[in-house]
Formats: C-alpha cells, structure tokens, sequence
C-alpha cells in the first residue's frame, strides 16, 4: 500500500470514527462542546480553520471537517439539534487530496 492510499485509509477511518461517536448520547460526548458560533470562532482565530466539508451523522446532527493549508491542522466537529457543536477530532498535516479511490475496491480480492 502506498504512503497516499495509507493516508486515505486513515481519513476514511477518521470519518467514520466521527460518525460512530455522533451517535452516542449527548451525556458520552462529554465537555467538549459550546455554542457553535464560539466553537466555529475559535478554530477560525486560533487555527485559521475553514470548513471543508460537510455531511449528516445519523440524523442525529451535522458533521463538519475544519482544516487550514497554512497551519496545517484539522478538526473534525459534529452539531447537535440542540445547537452545541462538539469536537470529535483533531491534528495535523492536513492535505486537501480529492483521489478517485474506485481502483482500490478489487485491490484485496
């Protein structure tokens, strides 16, 4: 497996991993949340993180993946009909990467 397709596995495990948690109950997800304004601010001002992409987590809220090309972090959040934002993930070396990914589906077989 090449470095690409490792990192590719490991965003879509990512993802997935966020959506796992967004189907937790609210009181599993901790302290980890505010107000989305706040939430989204602070990823702006501290980190100069911009949404980049967005999806439905179970129906039970919005997940959104944050990331900066300058500081090269990432966030990964998921936004509960309440209106709290919670952080689900985060880290570094973040690459925007739109791989067609259709050639690894027979790759193991």
């Amino acid at each position: 497996m090449t470095k690409t397709q490792k990192l590719n596995c490991s965003l879509f495990a990512l993802v997935s991993f966020a959506l796992l948690l967004a189907s937790l109950p609210a009181a599993a997800r901790g302290q980890n949340c505010g107000a989305r304004g706040a939430v989204i601010e602070r990823l702006s001002s501290h980190f100069g993180e911009t949404r980049r992409g967005i999806g439905l987590a179970r129906q039970t809220g919005v997940m959104e993946v944050f990331a900066s090309d300058t500081t090269g972090t990432w966030t990964i959040t998921v936004t509960l009909p309440d209106g709290r934002t919670c952080l689900v993930a985060s880290g570094q070396a973040w690459e925007d990467r739109m791989d067609d990914l259709s050639h690894l589906a027979d790759a193991d077989t």
